[in-house]
């Protein structure tokens, strides 16, 4: 909860200072998180004439079918454009945390180190933190609305606990740990610019 109060600030404090004028502020959402039930909205603010600062963050607060699968994430993330901001490509740096609980997701999915398929019978509870790099462009669709696709690399540190099964059970391990190392963004965003 105090975690949430920060973000909360911080995210405040972005807001007031930004000013709004034209092309300078842009608000999105994720399509590919919206689609698997996981709604995303970032702000993002033009600095200089080739740099913008984003802030967006995730919720699922929901279990979906069999499935236990919530969380939230705040990703910050600074943007280098080639060109115009706001316009075709662009590299970044982005920093993300949050926390999480997922369960009862059947996959057989062993992927850089990390075994997600142990997700199948057990569930995981516990917050992770990291940062990453990231390429991506921006296609203008008219006058206000933009799309954006985006994939970036990274590091996650993560802390959590382990419990028999997607909701029930005594935990069976506390305190664990993991290193992870691999993909860490990908999203096609619709943008809409002030």
């Amino acid at each position: 909860m105090k975690a949430k109060s920060i973000i909360t600030a911080i995210v405040l404090a972005v807001l007031g200072i930004a000013r709004v004028q034209a092309q300078d502020v842009a608000v999105k959402t994720d399509l590919l998180k919206d689609v698997v039930l996981t709604p995303t909205i970032g702000v993002e603010f033009g600095l200089a004439p080739k740099w913008t600062f984003e802030v967006s963050g995730s919720l699922n607060a929901w279990p979906v079918n069999d499935h236990y699968w919530k969380q939230w994430m705040v990703m910050p993330e600074a943007r280098y454009w080639f060109c115009d901001r706001f316009a075709g490509h662009f590299l970044a740096v982005h920093a993300h945390g949050g926390q999480y609980n997922f369960g009862g997701l059947r996959n057989g999915i062993s992927f850089l180190g990390s075994d997600f398929s142990q997700l199948t019978d057990k569930r995981y509870q516990g917050w992770f933190v990291g940062a990453g790099v990231a390429y991506g462009y921006a296609w203008i669709l008219g006058r206000h609305w933009n799309l954006e696709a985006e994939i970036g690399i990274g590091y996650a540190y993560t802390r959590y606990d382990t419990y028999p099964c997607a909701n029930c059970g005594d935990k069976i391990a506390e305190d664990q740990s993991h290193h992870y190392v691999g993909p860490t963004k990908a999203a096609v965003n619709l943008v809409y610019t002030f």
